[in-house]
């Protein structure tokens, strides 16, 4: 007689095996220090970051400075040149077409009784800048 072996196989695919409460501790632990590692490492690179844009905008904001600096500088000096007597001398005698005023030539002003006229005389003059 023949004897006949069948083999029977076994599906162990839906078969989990028991995980121990130390393995499981073992597992939130890890997971904890590298959540906290990952956190320090990003607020790190963060600052970093941060300091490098802000050495950029005070770079930039000094480069400012020193282009306002010297704009005003030359606002300085135009203001100078175009105040001198001697150009405002100039364009009165040679585009104005104006001279110098003989003694003679002078004339007290009439004084009127407009208040307006009052009001502007008794005014202090303002300051110059």
């Amino acid at each position: 007689m023949t004897e006949y072996h069948t083999r029977k196989t076994i599906d162990n695919s839906r078969l989990v095996r028991a995980t121990s409460a130390a393995g499981l501790r073992d597992l939130w632990r890890r997971l904890a220090i590298g959540a906290a590692l990952a956190a320090f490492l990003w607020f790190y690179a963060w600052q970093h970051f941060e300091c490098i844009q802000i050495r950029y905008q005070i770079e930039q904001l000094e480069s400012q400075r020193t282009q306002a600096a010297e704009l005003n500088q030359q606002l300085h000096l135009e203001m100078a040149t175009l105040r001198s007597p001697s150009r405002v001398d100039s364009i009165a005698r040679n585009q104005l077409g104006l001279t110098i005023a003989a003694p003679a030539e002078f004339a007290p002003a009439q004084s009127s009784g407009d208040t307006v006229l009052a009001d502007a005389r008794t005014s202090p003059p303002a300051p110059r800048p």
